[in-house]
């Protein structure tokens, strides 16, 4: 057995049936048959983040069986295992069963009681894997979410900390959640696949979203973007900037690309560099897209100048998929729009990718809703890219009983 099972076997002899408030810590060996009734039952381990937040924020059971239960190895994955840790960690009398194998999983989700958390999250998958689940959640927190999030920051599979920043938190603003208390800060950089990165993550609470009408993108103003490189030559940096912009200065002049070098104890375990670009639009709109360089001792390496000329293109394909939120935000304004005041919302999208559909089938389980979809095609006279979605749905009017009463 190697290392990876046997860490993903401390965690399943650390299996709790927890409910901190009401019942001491008891280890159970199987998800027993009277807790699963009345839970929303699936299969596998694909969308196991979503399956697990829109519970907590519903409260409705789940089971998960059948969790790669043909594989070599079968069962949870240790950043799964992380993953559900942090969930435990900012909710209060959560109850979670896992059976001796990993390959089913029961949980009964607690209040979010959210304060000041920190996780080492798992390097198997960077901290944007975390951290795109604690927006969803931190503003129906009973307190104020203070989250320090230890590992990889960058890594060539997950949303980047750089990009959360850059789009989600705008994103979040737009909904109503807003204040002094909403921030993401890298204070650390940790590339893939050591990590040694530090991200602290605050976001206040809200008592109710409001409905947003997001129709009309706009046309691209400007382009901003971090290109960074920790542990290599500084000169890596301004070489991604230069390859990037000789590809976009033929669509815009507005371009200001930031380098970002940390040094010693803030640069992580790991070697690496890449590129985050945002495209800001006169109406609000941000459109992103992201590379980084292959991890070291996987893979083939990557040039920085090639690495900043395919995120530029990368960029341009975004621009043209168009709409009002880019193709890594769609699940988080969907869900937004889901929790909003019982109110129309109207939100325009590019092609809706995978993620999304999947995403769309879980609200339908989980809060009975189901959106409108309007096809709007492309106007190849006006030269606006791509064809567009354009989202509709009432509200379910959730509110945050959770928050506190000052």
């Amino acid at each position: 057995m190697n290392a990876q099972r046997a860490s993903l076997g401390t965690f399943l002899s650390f299996v709790w049936l927890r409910s901190r408030t009401l019942l001491p810590e008891v280890y159970t060996r199987g998800c027993s048959s009277s807790s699963s009734m009345a839970a929303l039952t699936y299969e596998g381990c694909n969308f196991l983040r979503q399956r697990l937040v829109l519970s907590t924020l519903s409260g409705k059971r789940v089971k998960i069986r059948n969790i790669r239960s043909r594989d070599d190895e079968p069962g949870l994955r240790d950043f799964e295992a992380s993953f559900i840790r942090l969930l435990d960690k900012v909710t209060n009398g959560s109850r979670i069963e896992i059976n001796q194998t990993g390959t089913a999983l029961f949980y009964q989700p607690g209040l979010l009681c959210g304060g000041s958390v920190e996780h080492e999250c798992n390097v198997q998958r960077s901290i944007g894997y975390y951290l795109e689940a604690l927006i969803m959640l931190a503003p129906f927190m009973k307190n104020p979410l203070k989250a320090i999030l230890k590992g990889v920051t960058n890594d060539p599979i997950d949303p980047s900390v750089d990009l959360l920043k850059a789009t989600a938190v705008p994103l979040m603003k737009m909904f109503g959640i807003n204040g002094e208390g909403l921030e993401i800060k890298v204070v650390k950089r940790g590339i893939a696949p050591r990590g040694g990165g530090e991200v602290h993550f605050s976001c206040p609470v809200c008592r109710a979203l409001k409905p947003v009408l997001l129709t009309d993108p706009g046309k691209i103003k400007r382009i901003r973007g971090t290109a960074y490189s920790v542990r290599v030559s500084p000169q890596m940096a301004n070489r991604i900037v230069d390859s990037a912009r000789s590809i976009l200065n033929k669509f815009i002049p507005d371009i200001y690309i930031y380098t970002d070098h940390m040094k010693g104890a803030s640069s992580g375990k790991s070697p690496g560099f890449g590129l985050t670009l945002v495209a800001e639009t006169v109406n609000g709109t941000l459109l992103s897209a992201e590379l980084a360089s292959t991890p070291q001792g996987q893979g083939d390496p990557v040039l920085p100048e090639e690495l900043g000329k395919n995120c530029a293109k990368l960029l341009l394909e975004e621009i043209y998929r168009g709409g009002c939120v880019d193709s890594n935000n769609q699940s988080l304004a969907l869900l937004y729009m889901t929790l909003d005041q019982q109110d129309v919302s109207k939100t325009l999208l590019g092609p809706l990718s995978p993620y999304t559909i999947e995403f769309l089938r879980h609200i339908r389980d989980f809060f009975q809703i189901m959106f409108k979809i309007e096809t709007q095609k492309a106007d190849e006279d006006e030269q606006k890219g791509g064809d567009k979605v354009l989202m509709t749905c009432v509200g379910v009017g959730y509110s945050n009983i959770s928050k506190s009463h000052k």
